[in-house]
């Protein structure tokens, strides 16, 4: 039987120095898995030239020295890793967090209008949210970004036509099927619907994100006088 892994990955050069392993051509759990999967495989397997992975929604981004290896030899490489990949379990590095979040107010201007457009009160908006268990999809935007999906339709709400100049640390986000945390000060046009205290980037780390791809997230409703507590102020 062909192995549907291998069938179903496109192998796209992305400039001279790294190649693009695209597993789908749309979203999802299962193609993500395949994304994380690979990556955890081709760090345990230490090619020589190898220099950075980026895993993103669907496809993951390997960054070579050309110097090293050759293109033609890479992707022979990892179609020989490939082979088993339909058998291996989810990685065991895959980590499940719960996040504190004060909601509404000041914390999240846009929870009101979430609920608007959707027919909802502000509660209902934060108890569809927090009920859900988020896949940690990718890592980009700002360093320590998390791309967490999906939001349920009920509350799938567009992004700002025009983006804030400023968004807090520690805001939490909405953009249509997408929820996301934004780890510093940063302009964005996410809905934001509350914040978290707990600190998502230290570049004195190692690593220096706290969530990776394959990580998992559930969002807990929290009083503000419990996230100024935790916030040390």
């Amino acid at each position: 039987m062909k192995n549907e892994l291998h069938s179903s990955t496109r192998y796209l050069p992305f400039g001279d120095s790294a190649l693009v392993v695209e597993f789908s051509s749309s979203i999802s759990r299962k193609a993500n898995q395949k994304v994380v999967t690979l990556a955890s495989v081709l760090r345990q397997a230490g090619l020589d030239g190898l220099e950075e992975l980026v895993p993103t929604y669907r496809s993951l981004l390997v960054r070579y020295d050309p110097l090293k290896i050759d293109v033609d030899l890479l992707v022979s490489m990892i179609k020989h890793l490939q082979k088993g990949l339909n058998s291996l379990k989810p990685s065991s590095r895959s980590r499940s967090f719960t996040v504190p979040v004060v909601y509404g107010g000041k914390y999240g201007p846009d929870l009101s209008y979430v609920g608007e457009v959707h027919g909802l009160t502000e509660d209902e908006v934060i108890k569809k949210h927090t009920e859900t268990e988020y896949r940690v999809y990718m890592i980009g935007f700002v360093a320590g970004f998390p791309y967490l999906g999906e939001v349920p339709d009920e509350i799938a709400t567009p992004r700002l036509e025009t983006p804030r100049l400023k968004v807090p640390a520690g805001s939490v986000g909405i953009a249509e099927k997408q929820t996301g945390i934004y780890p510093r000060e940063a302009p964005g046009g996410w809905r934001i619907i509350g914040r978290t205290a707990i600190k998502l980037f230290d570049p004195r780390l190692e690593p220096p994100a706290l969530l990776s791809p394959g990580d998992t997230v559930r969002f807990r409703s929290v009083s503000e006088e419990e996230y100024i507590s935790s916030a040390g102020g």
